[in-house]
């Protein structure tokens, strides 16, 4: 990915006004990319390029728009490479100003949603500007707790180092997604899995049968009862149940939510916070201290990712996730191939009581992992405690690949590509993204990949029918109808935009980025191996070829069209995070990393 050049100190800040951060800077830098690449104001697609003295410029004419542009190719031909723009042939810089100028010229109907984008940046740069704070301390912190070398983090404690240092990193799509809304730093810094914090649960008593329930394994031995909790209820501990509570949903949200589901005044919430927990990537999910193998998955009254992705739990989506973890491993249970190298977490055990914040799902890791390295896809790129600028795979490539960093990354290429591919053979994608998608690394044997998180799937009705027959779920097994497609067109863009972009492409863009190799033997070796994969599936996989390794152009997810800057109604997004735009195929042989055409 090409790296955005310097401001000029003709284009720096203004004489005499206050000089931003390096942050602020990269920040309105991603930005600007992510509105050229979702065509937001027609600054794409209704753009000309136009060569300047010191560089690319691409002109939206229509809305006296301009912006400085460098070729990109990763999902977009271009992005900002100074982190301002030029209205009505003046240039504007400071993110909050370009946004107020851009929102003058949306609709009038759209312009709340660009308010709520410009709050998100303002919490997005205080958090980039606390990380930038506090990584020094966290990494000393993660070495006194796991070692020197993250490479030799074994086991599922050390497994959450990993996930802190994967929190430093931005998302390869959306460029706030630091940012959590109405989070304060006191909050941040007791609950971010950024700071690796540990803290207590809180715990609601609710009526026996209030609970909808799914799951035969019995409870850990810590879930407590009642009088566990300090409780003298009416009836005993016999007539009434627990459910854990994040302590950042505790107050007016959670007693709307009680209100809503006539629990008010029935409902007991324990004043004895209880269970210490320290927070995974997904900071709603929470490793149990003294248990790490199992994992609580709780509402949070907030958003990332956009003001629409809320961090909540609808009750569906544990119905969801339970059903499409059952559907894996029916594929599985017919590939076997595959068995110990792909490994999912178990998530039959839930429960809600029909709200969105009263809800909780009991993940648990598979058995065997205390003598393996497991790291989150999202973790690869991450800097590793130590001033030597080293990455986490650096690390990883050390000790499992004799140094060389592409031969981990093929190995992870071959496992990855190969199951994903087996699986829309039998008619399924999976939104298996870098953060629910973890490298499990061991001394004596090949890579495995460790799967959580099925809830959000693309199944085609008919294929599946075919190739699993009775062992195929249902319609009904799902409460989301989406989940169902007659056609591949829902898979391909699924498999392209999770997969193709999040799981490898980003990771070989990054590592080239990073000085580890030519992006060019990157992307060939993605296509080599890719293609091996949809032959090796056969006529089912074509659809892949046609849709990924020969398309001229590929979906991009478009996530701050759909999860913040507009309305569901206004952007026409069925799914938030299956809303589309497209960029260029940057896997077709000899295109590399250039950019092409002039801002289509």
């Amino acid at each position: 990915m090409s790296a955005p050049a310097a401001a000029s100190p003709a284009t720096g800040p203004a004489a005499g006004s206050p000089a931003r951060s390096a942050a602020a800077d990269t920040l309105a830098l991603r930005v600007l990319s992510a509105l050229l690449r979702e065509d937001v104001l027609g600054l794409r697609t209704r753009a000309t390029l136009e060569q300047r003295a010191d560089g690319g410029w691409l002109v939206a004419a229509g809305h006296r728009i301009a912006v400085p542009v460098t070729a990109d190719g990763f999902q977009s031909e271009y992005a900002a490479r100074l982190p301002l723009v030029e209205l009505d042939g003046r240039p504007t810089g400071g993110l909050d100003a370009v946004l107020t100028a851009l929102a003058g010229r949306a609709d009038a109907e759209d312009r709340p949603g660009w308010a709520a984008f410009a709050e998100e940046c303002r919490e997005t740069l205080a958090t980039m500007e606390l990380h930038d704070r506090v990584r020094d301390e966290v990494h000393t912190a993660l070495t006194d707790l796991y070692g020197a070398d993250p490479a030799h983090w074994s086991g599922p404690a050390a497994a959450l180092g990993h996930d802190t240092l994967a929190a430093y990193l931005d998302h390869p799509v959306y460029p706030t997604a630091r940012g959590r809304a109405g989070l304060d730093e006191t909050r941040l810094r007791s609950h971010a899995p950024e700071f690796h914090p540990a803290f207590e649960l809180r715990w609601l008593a609710l009526p026996a049968g209030t609970l909808t329930r799914h799951g035969e394994r019995p409870r850990p031995r810590w879930w407590p009862t009642p009088g566990w909790l300090g409780l003298d209820l009416p009836g005993g501990d016999q007539a009434w149940e627990t459910l854990p509570v994040h302590p950042l949903t505790v107050g007016p949200a959670l007693d709307e939510a009680l209100r809503a589901t006539g629990l008010a005044g029935r409902a007991v919430l324990a004043e004895r916070p209880y269970l210490t927990v320290v927070p995974t990537l997904s900071m709603r999910t929470v490793a149990v201290a003294e248990d790490p193998l199992h994992h609580l998955k709780l509402p949070l009254a907030t958003a990332t990712l956009g003001r629409l992705n809320r961090r909540t739990i609808k009750p569906g989506t544990l119905r969801d996730g339970a059903a499409g973890q059952r559907l894996v491993e029916a594929v599985l249970a017919r590939e076997p191939r595959f068995a110990g190298r792909i490994l999912h977490a178990d998530e039959q055990t839930w429960a809600h009581a029909g709200h969105e914040l009263l809800a909780v799902l009991l993940r648990r890791q598979p058995a065997g992992l205390e003598r393996s390295v497991t790291v989150p896809l999202a973790a690869l790129l991450a800097p590793a405690p130590g001033a030597d600028g080293r990455l986490v795979v650096d690390h990883l490539a050390d000790r499992f690949f004799g140094g060389d960093p592409v031969a981990l990354y093929d190995a992870l290429l071959e496992l990855l590509l190969d199951w994903q591919t087996t699986l829309f053979g039998y008619g399924v994608a999976l939104e298996s993204h870098q953060q629910n998608t973890s490298l499990v690394l061991d001394e004596d044997g090949a890579p495995r990949l460790l799967y959580k998180d099925d809830d959000g799937p693309r199944v085609h009705s008919g294929r599946l029918a075919a190739t699993l027959g009775d062992l195929a779920p249902a319609r009904e097994d799902f409460d989301d109808a989406r989940v169902f497609a007659d056609d591949d067109r829902p898979l391909t863009d699924l498999f392209t935009t999770i997969t193709g972009h999040l799981c490898t492409g980003a990771l070989a863009f990054g590592l080239a980025a990073h000085g580890r190799a030519e992006l060019d033997e990157l992307l060939a070796l993605s296509r080599k191996r890719l293609t091996e994969a949809v032959e090796r599936t056969g006529p089912a996989a074509e659809p892949l070829r046609a849709a990924l390794l020969d398309a001229e152009r590929l979906p991009v997810k478009a996530m701050v069209t759909a999860g913040t800057l507009l309305s569901k109604r206004r952007s026409g997004a069925a799914d938030i995070n299956k809303h589309y735009t497209d960029g260029p195929n940057y896997l077709l042989p000899h295109t590399g990393s250039g950019a092409t055409g002039s801002g289509r």
